[in-house]
């Protein structure tokens, strides 16, 4: 899966390489305390303490949250990252 996929122009029957925008998902549990999920924001993402703290939150009352959003290349090693801390995360395309 990658992050451009080609279109062709139905005018000039070229092709034009589109981005296509993801966003890493990370998912609620009731094993992962509030303090591990904000360090791990904190050092895979590159969020603020304030950013990881409010992530955090909305992930806990609403079950899932894009903590980031970009190409699919750059996010898929934070995802694995996240994972790999027992922390549930995927990637997602966006809505167009």
């Amino acid at each position: 899966m990658g992050a451009v996929r080609p279109l062709v122009d139905q005018e000039t029957d070229t092709e034009i390489d589109v981005l296509k925008p993801f966003q890493l998902i990370v998912w609620n549990d009731e094993v992962n305390t509030f303090e591990w999920v904000i360090e791990t924001l904190e050092e895979v993402c590159g969020h603020s303490h304030e950013q990881a703290e409010q992530c955090a939150y909305i992930i806990h009352f609403k079950g899932k949250y894009a903590v980031k959003h970009g190409d699919y290349d750059d996010l898929k090693p934070q995802c694995d990252a996240i994972t790999e801390r027992g922390i549930g995360a995927t990637i997602e395309e966006m809505a167009q």
